[in-house]
């Protein structure tokens, strides 16, 4: 059995599952904005609206 003063010496990781899952999403969100920004500049250039 772990004694309390045990306990209190364990320490978690520094990186967990849900830290990364954040991490690659905010990036996915960044990178899906540059397309649409960069498609929007790309229509806007050539004349292409949609109406």
């Amino acid at each position: 059995m772990i004694r309390e003063e045990e306990l209190k010496q364990i320490e978690g990781g520094s990186l967990t599952a849900a830290f990364l899952t954040a991490i690659s999403r905010g990036i996915n969100s960044i990178a899906d904005l540059g397309r649409s920004l960069g498609s929007s500049i790309r229509r806007i250039q050539t004349g292409r609206f949609c109406r």
